[in-house]
């Protein structure tokens, strides 16, 4: 019995063996067809001339080659050695089925022109559809991967842009510049896949296919892509509202409700290059107490006549100077030293004259600076325009702070409608000119604004208020009123019974406030508040004093009727159904926006000196932010099964897309003719 089973189990191997090798045959031809066969369509296609690219769907094109290759590749690796396999027991079969009786076997071969009649047939019949399915798939992929990039979406949005404005900023004469609308397409094509380096997007205009088909076959080094960027500096900012407004005719947007919030972007000015104001004034101060004490060794006679007032505080370093060659002058006049004491006396005045000299030097170096300074408490040595803040990306956890500046943007659906660059760290004072720009830009104010507490000041409110803006913005202590176990301070002047008819307040030991006067101040903006001073009679012996407060005499408070108004009112919009709505919302708008600008698209530093060129560079970050969101917004809505916004009015950008596809095509059969 073991001869049968070590025949068996010897043909078993032979067979798995012979398995094994043909699909080790069948592997090795089909990659090897497959390689060779893609790479002579793709050699063949990257060297056909620009004008078959214009004529014919490219993308299309790869797609079917690359569906084609692949289907030749499965047929070598599985269904050839099949069809070989049934062919040959075909034969095998015909063979010894004549070779035992030729009768019986004309039954079955009789069988065969049916089968493959119908098999032809089948074959014709299938093979529209497949083809139009075929066809189909190619321009839907094409369709899908050109719009995820947003190639084809930049090029239109920005074909149907109005530039004329951009004429003006070229000369008449001279040689021929680049198409501004193909160096706007590159420029926000590349900062919408993460290129914002001048060099980096002159290589991908002679690599990447998009950038090659956006600019047309033109190849605009790096200087020249810098040189248009600082050309457009201004008009740049036109373009984006063009594009906020085209965003909201296609119901992307309403213009009608703003959330805003502000982050902190560093500059490209090196970190330790910091002059600040307190330094200044000190070393300025230091300085003015030095020229005194040298203006008193100096000739007397010759100061008062140059200097007015000789117990002035302050000089100018033209002051100095004026004195310095009056002393020159009057220095010349006298005849030559004759005797060692008067030599030494000489050399004695040259030296003052030359360290009053210095010190005037020194005095205009502290004024510039004073004066680059304004109202800011720092800037730095190499960018001017930058100030000194702490910023949230503190690798070493010291609060060290870094030059930058206070970028404020608007938003809603996560698409920025406005932004800002302010010198300021704090945001409550950006808002005001804030919202002055979203007027100016689209000639109306926003319905509803929604931010955090870090803008709730009074005169924000006012602002608001009086422009009939509705103002979800909270206030400091918001937060801690909508905790569940809030307990309100007692003592606090908020917690206090107020009586308007009597303008009075009742401390909690039930005795009368009286109004005392009132208290003006002034903010960093300019804006005055009032606040009214209340006073308690008599505290001397009360037993809640050391509760109440701790300072010497009778209690007084200052109240802000109008700002404690502003904030009732603010309390009431928050905590209503639409104001909770909104704050949900506000978490998930601008702060979002702020996540994908830093970590999606590495946006956490600005690439450029000074304030217009930075605030040029996120202009153009913007378009592109906001062009990449719109192509997100229709493929997600796509996906999902659903329409965008205004399907209609967006079916007009694939109407445009399929006009020049058909004058492609009608162009292509031209030239076949």
């Amino acid at each position: 019995m073991w001869i049968p089973a070590a025949a068996m189990a010897g043909f078993g191997l032979l067979s798995a063996l012979f398995r094994y090798g043909t699909h080790v045959c069948s592997a090795i031809a089909g990659e090897t067809l497959v390689k060779t066969s893609r790479d002579l369509l793709y050699h063949h296609i990257q060297h056909l001339p620009w004008k078959w690219h214009m004529a014919n769907p490219t993308g299309d094109i790869i797609q079917r080659c690359t569906s084609d290759v692949e289907r030749i590749k499965t047929f070598f690796q599985e269904q050839f050695v099949s069809v070989f396999r049934i062919i040959a027991l075909i034969v095998l079969s015909l063979v010894c089925m004549i070779l035992m009786n030729w009768k019986l076997a004309l039954v079955p071969m009789l069988m065969f022109p049916i089968i493959v009649i119908y098999s032809v047939g089948f074959h014709n019949s299938i093979r529209i559809h497949f083809t139009n399915c075929d066809e189909a798939e190619g321009v839907l992929s094409t369709i899908a991967q050109e719009n995820l990039t947003g190639v084809r979406v930049v090029d239109t949005v920005i074909d149907n842009l109005k530039l004329e404005y951009f004429r003006k900023l070229y000369k008449e004469r001279g040689r021929s510049p680049y198409h501004p609308k193909m160096m706007l397409k590159a420029v926000i094509y590349g900062y919408m896949n993460n290129l914002y380096s001048c060099r980096k997007i002159e290589s991908a205009l002679k690599r990447d296919i998009h950038f090659i088909w956006l600019a047309g076959y033109e190849q605009p080094d790096f200087n020249t892509i810098n040189r248009f960027r600082n050309r457009v500096k201004e008009e740049i900012n036109r373009v984006f509202t063009q594009l906020v407004i085209i965003l909201a005719e296609k119901g992307f947007i309403t213009l009608d409700v703003e959330y805003i919030d502000g982050t902190k972007i560093e500059s490209k000015a090196n970190r330790y290059t910091f002059v600040w104001r307190k330094t200044t004034e000190k070393n300025r101060t230091r300085l003015m107490d030095k020229i005194k004490a040298l203006l008193e060794q100096i000739d007397e006679t010759i100061a008062q006549e140059n200097v007015q007032d000789n117990n002035r505080q302050d000089f100018t370093s033209a002051d100095l100077m004026t004195i310095a060659d009056e002393l020159n002058q009057s220095l010349r006049k006298e005849p030559e030293p004759a005797t060692k004491e008067e030599k030494q006396q000489r050399k004695e005045k040259e030296k003052q004259i030359k360290q009053l000299k210095e010190h005037a030097g020194q005095l205009d170096e502290y004024d510039e600076k004073l004066r680059i300074l304004g109202d800011r408490n720092s800037y730095s040595k190499t960018d001017h325009d930058a100030t000194f803040m702490r910023m949230k990306e503190d690798a070493m956890n010291n609060g060290q702070t870094k030059p930058g500046y206070n970028l404020q943007i608007g938003t809603e659906n996560q698409f920025i409608l406005d932004f800002g660059l302010f010198q300021s760290p704090g945001d409550t004072f950006t808002m005001i000119p804030f919202l002055n720009s979203f007027a100016r830009h689209y000639r109306k104010l926003p319905d509803k604004v929604v931010a955090d507490s870090g803008y709730g000041s009074e005169e924000n409110y006012r602002f608001m208020d009086e422009a009939g803006i509705t103002a979800y913005v909270k206030y400091n202590w918001f937060h801690q009123e909508q905790r569940k176990h809030y307990e309100p301070n007692p003592f606090s002047p908020q917690s206090l019974y107020y009586n308007a008819e009597g303008d009075y307040y009742v401390c909690p030991m039930g005795q009368h406030m009286e109004r005392i006067g009132t208290t003006q101040s002034k903010t960093g903006s300019g804006y005055v508040t009032e606040s009214a001073c209340y006073k308690a009679q008599r505290c001397e012996g009360c037993p809640l004093r050391g509760s109440c407060f701790k300072a010497k005499g009778d209690r007084t408070i200052e109240v802000n009727h109008r700002l404690n108004e502003y904030r009732r009112k603010a309390r009431e919009r928050l905590t209503s159904e639409a104001g909770i709505k909104h704050r949900g919302q506000r978490c998930i708008e601008p702060e979002a926006v702020f996540g994908q600008m830093k970590y999606d698209m590495a946006y956490k530093r600005f690439r450029h000196f000074g304030f217009d060129k930075v605030k040029m560079d996120f202009a153009f970050f913007a378009i592109a932010f906001n062009l990449k969101k719109m192509c997100s917004t229709m493929a997600k809505n796509t996906i999902n099964g659903g329409f965008c916004p205004k399907q209609i009015q967006i079916m007009g950008i694939v109407i445009i897309l399929y006009t020049k596809n058909q004058k492609f095509k009608e162009y292509s059969q031209n030239m076949a003719a």
